[in-house]
C-alpha cells in the first residue's frame, strides 16, 4: 500500500532546515521537536559521521510533501498516521465502527418499521 498519504515526504512548510524532521514527525506521529532533539543529541554524542550525512541525504532524496496533503484536521492526520503504523489495525477499527453504525441503523429501522401503536395513532391523528 503505497499511496500519497502513506509515503514519507520532507515537510518544508513545517520544517526548520530542510523539512526532514517535520516529515518524519508527520509520518510517525512523534512530535517534530523530539525528532530534532534526537538528531542534535545523536549528532553531538559522537554520531556526527552518520547523522549529518543521513540527514542531508534524506533532505536531497525525499520528495516534497504535495500541497493537497496539508490539512488542519488533526483527526485526519492521526488517522493517516495510524494507517502508516498499522494498516490492519486501522482496517479492523473501521470495520468495527461500520458494524456499530449498521447495528444502530438496524435498531432505528426496526423501531420505525415494527408495529408501534403510539406511532400509528400519531400518524392517524395527523391525517
Amino acid at each position: 500500500m503505497n499511496t500519497p498519504r502513506t509515503t514519507l515526504y520532507k515537510d518544508e512548510q513545517n520544517g526548520k532546515l530542510m523539512g526532514v524532521c517535520a516529515g518524519l514527525a508527520d509520518y510517525t506521529g512523534v512530535d517534530a521537536l523530539w525528532w530534532r532533539l534526537g538528531m542534535l543529541v545523536a549528532t553531538f554524542s559522537g554520531g556526527f559521521p552518520v547523522t549529518l550525512p543521513a540527514y542531508l541525504i534524506m533532505g536531497v532524496i525525499l520528495n516534497r510533501k504535495p500541497s493537497h496533503l496539508y490539512t488542519e484536521d488533526k483527526q485526519e492526520q492521526k488517522y493517516w498516521q495510524g494507517v502508516r503504523q498499522n494498516p490492519k489495525r486501522t482496517a479492523r477499527e473501521i470495520r468495527g465502527k461500520l458494524r456499530e453504525i449498521d447495528r444502530r441503523l438496524a435498531n432505528v429501522e426496526e423501531h420505525y418499521v415494527s408495529s408501534n401503536p403510539r406511532l400509528d395513532a400519531e400518524i392517524e391523528r395527523l391525517r
